[in-house]
């Protein structure tokens, strides 16, 4: 694993940088603030991406003082050429869309239209490669006119100067170019860091909670023991795309497919970003944003080889429940639909419905991880006990790890991770209790647990070896578990142990002793305690 703290700090410094630019023209944690910094994000990567291929091509434009000019000069056809032998999944920029060409130009009038202009037609020229698709097949555009956020036409010129000059800036001494052979698992803390100020706990019902590094990169070590190919990989709830991303490079990028769906277009346009930056461009056309729930854009197209999900755990889905109780949901709604609380309808546990969507889009073959609360592994009845007892009966339970309470840092509900396996070994089931591993870190307001390298090294082996710890973890079989009403928590299955001490007579008749005297002086102290007590009242008197 590439891990470079100081191009991500370099990086988080690019990002502090557009947004101290939204600030000074009044755009300062505004709704359109983060459009801006992802997108000229973007942008800023696309130019480094196109000049790092080019290069490949052409070495002799590596030491080249002005990249789009040397491009310009080229003939059409030469141009052409190096466009034809560029791999379909790498944007196509002609040279006057470079930052160089726009910030050498940058005092020329009505400079805010050029710039919109040149993100159009860098839109449109790579639509069919970045574009994103919704449930009904539209596609979104790469780009949005950036100036037409701020409402004062006079200053967009300069708004736009002044984005460039932060790229320019960040060109002339650093560039993206020397981590494109590297695994970008930097990115997720980089993404977390980005919209941090959009994402507070305050954000609402449809703020996202993003997967820690330690628990994407258990799940992947977990999923994948071995070596494949050509296989589909699927998020139905994907948010910034983390698991997927840990899990595709687990995999091998050039081995696998992603395919994701999400209701958020924040999420899916942030996953695109984590796709081009991961070597992962070839599934951006798999991005689908969509309700996975009443509209799941695969559901008749594909079963996939490995499911990794950390979906909502509460949600209000009153407005479409009565849709989902129609017989065309009930095969893969088998256990039921959460019913509609007369109060707090955002509690409403939206993610059974995404586990029972995960298991009816496994493969036979299919193997898949979902985050889900610990509470889900010992409810006593309802839905929760219907789906284990699905799995367990049709033997796909391959076993549960129960993290650390506060390991997600926006949220302190406990979380396990539930592991689902087409062809688990109903005969070993592992079943782990993590809660003690980790150490509490403070985070702002917050308090997190951070498992070290050593500890996640732990927790994989013994998941993968199906070893049983003492106080870590147990191997359960299919008979266990409906013994014990389908619980699926290692603490039930634990061996109570009673520790014996071995004592001469002499010791225990002197513990006795010491019993005896205590006694004693405990039945002195009551008797004096009685006597004072009667006293007391005795000589109480109305008046």
């Amino acid at each position: 694993m590439t891990y470079d703290i100081t191009y991500t700090t370099k990086t988080k410094t690019l990002i502090d940088n557009l947004k101290s630019v939204c600030a000074n023209f009044g755009l300062g944690n505004d709704g359109n603030e983060f459009k801006i910094i992802t997108q000229v994000f973007l942008y800023k990567f696309l130019n480094d991406k196109f000049r790092y291929e080019v290069k490949r091509i052409k070495p002799e434009f590596a030491d080249v003082a002005d990249f789009s000019q040397t491009l310009s000069e080229l003939s059409e056809e030469e141009y052409g050429l190096i466009m034809d032998l560029l791999d379909e999944n790498v944007p196509r920029l002609q040279p006057y869309q470079h930052i160089s060409h726009l910030y050498n130009t940058q005092t020329a009038a009505n400079f805010a239209k050029t710039f919109d202009d040149t993100l159009r037609d860098i839109s449109i020229q790579n639509a069919s490669v970045f574009s994103i698709k919704s449930f009904s097949g539209a596609k979104d555009k790469l780009f949005d006119e950036l100036s037409q956020f701020i409402t004062d036409t006079s200053q967009r010129d300069d708004f736009c100067r002044a984005l460039i000059n932060k790229l320019f800036e960040f060109s002339f001494e650093e560039s993206f170019e020397d981590y494109f052979d590297q695994k970008y698992d930097f990115f997720k803390d980089i993404f977390e860091y980005l919209i941090k100020d959009y994402n507070s706990d305050s954000g609402g019902k449809y703020a996202e909670y993003y997967t820690p590094n330690a628990v994407a990169r258990i799940i992947a070590d977990v999923l994948v023991t071995k070596s494949v190919k050509n296989v589909r990989c699927y998020d139905p709830s994907v948010g910034s795309g983390s698991l997927l991303m840990s899990l595709a490079h687990k995999i091998g990028e050039k081995n696998c497919t992603i395919y994701s769906e999400d209701i958020s277009q924040k999420s899916s346009t942030m996953l695109r970003l984590n796709l081009v930056l991961n070597n992962l461009t070839h599934s951006i056309p798999n991005i689908i944003k969509t309700n996975t729930i009443k509209e799941p854009y695969y559901l008749d197209s594909y079963k996939f080889d490995y499911i990794v999900s950390n979906p909502p755990f509460k949600l209000d889905f009153s407005e479409f429940v009565t849709d989902l109780e129609t017989d065309r949901f009930k095969e893969r709604f088998f256990a039921g639909i959460p019913n509609v609380p007369k109060a707090k309808k955002e509690s409403m546990a939206i993610y059974l419905l995404f586990i029972q969507h995960i298991m009816y889009s496994l493969s036979d073959t299919g193997k898949a991880a979902i985050v889900l609360p610990t509470g889900f592994i010992t409810a006593q009845s309802g839905i929760e006990k219907k789906i284990r007892e699905r799995l367990i009966d049709k033997g796909w339970l391959r076993g549960v790890i129960s993290m650390p309470s506060n390991i997600f840092a926006s949220t302190g509900t406990n979380v396990s991770v539930l592991f689902i396996d087409k062809k688990a070994n109903s005969e070993q089931i592992l079943l782990m209790d993590a809660s003690k591993l980790g150490t509490t870190v403070k985070e702002g307001k917050n308090q997190r647990t951070v498992l070290s390298p050593e500890e996640e090294a732990l927790i994989v082996k013994t998941f993968n070896e199906v070893k049983a710890v003492e106080d870590l973890s147990v191997v359960v079989t299919k008979e266990d578990i409906i013994a014990k009403n389908h619980s699926f928590s290692a603490g039930q299955y634990f061996e109570v142990k009673i520790e014996y001490i071995d004592i001469t007579p002499e010791d225990f008749a002197a513990k006795m002793q010491d019993f005896e005297t205590n006694l004693q002086d405990l039945f002195a102290e009551s008797k004096r305690l009685e006597t004072e007590i009667q006293n007391n009242l005795k000589g109480l008197r109305y008046e």
